[in-house]
């Protein structure tokens, strides 16, 4: 088969009889079966090549022979030969996409403060069964889903098959479902909303032993959410050995550290940008 394909190519177009000799569909679509009508006698073989697809069918000349839908399932450009002997028949069928039913949908990112504009990013790729790009025009409703219930939804129609939209972080914690639809076809992605800059940021301390004990109220944003676990509050001592710091998460609403004593001290505490409360100790006992 490759040696005569390969000899088919080689002759170039001069090689090829009249096209009314092989007549077919000029459009399809993706997945239909296809009939066309061969001139000539005898016997002879129908060569389709498309799109990652080549096939070889022994047909008799001279009457109609069909293409099953399943040699026609990816998008694009057909070129169909009947030969026989060193002659051969052309005729070039275009295959499109059929109607939208499998959608792609990316989401960016997957974890986000709340309260933040525009800066959630999605992004709809609509495809046929067959995974062909549809390029046609196409409605992609995108839909905002939290654990209250359905939220807002904006349609957006398709430019060459892609679908884009900018939503932004709603004003509590916690998981947020966006759905990405085209007809019957769905995709889901889920976002996690944390806690934005903590608010409010206040820290204690108590020394024993030696050592400072130094602990955060529990760290909250400004709209009451409580920041997650792992974020990092960096507690700072100033004494006459110097300035000290030392890194402690949160885990379950506070976090936790401690630090040697020797002396009068001024401690602070910050996350991120936000600065907490400045505390003043004595001297040691």
């Amino acid at each position: 088969m490759r040696a005569r394909l390969s000899l088919i190519f080689l002759l170039g177009t001069s090689g090829f009889a009249a096209a009314q000799g092989l007549q077919a569909p000029a459009h399809s679509r993706a997945g239909d079966l296809i009939t066309a009508t061969t001139g000539g006698t005898g016997e002879g073989t129908l060569y389709v090549i498309g799109p990652g697809h080549v096939s070889k069918t022994r047909i008799q000349l001279g009457g109609e022979v069909q293409v099953k839908g399943s040699e026609l399932q990816s998008a694009g450009n057909y070129l169909l030969l009947a030969c026989s002997g060193n002659s051969c028949n052309q005729a070039r069928v275009f295959v499109e996409p059929t109607q939208p039913e499998k959608i792609s949908f990316l989401l960016h990112p997957s974890r986000i403060p709340i309260s933040q504009p525009n800066a959630i990013h999605g992004v709809s790729i609509v495809m046929d069964a067959f995974r062909n790009l549809v390029t046609a025009p196409s409605t992609v409703t995108f839909q905002v889903s939290t654990k209250d219930g359905p939220g807002a939804s904006a349609p957006l129609q398709t430019r060459s098959g892609i679908a884009w939209t900018r939503l932004s972080s709603g004003p509590k914690e916690g998981p947020v479902e966006i759905h990405a639809t085209v007809g019957e076809a769905r995709e889901i992605r889920v976002v996690q909303q944390v806690a934005s800059d903590p608010c409010n940021l206040h820290a204690s301390v108590q020394s024993a032993a030696g050592r400072l004990i130094l602990q955060t109220d529990p760290v909250r944003d400004c709209k009451g959410n409580a920041l997650p676990d792992g974020t990092i509050v960096t507690f700072t001592k100033v004494d006459k050995g110097g300035r000290s710091m030392v890194d402690a998460p949160i885990k379950k609403s506070v976090a936790r550290a401690e630090m040697p004593y020797q002396g009068a001290a001024t401690i602070s505490v910050a996350s991120g940008v936000t600065l907490g409360n400045e505390i003043r100790i004595g001297g040691g006992r």
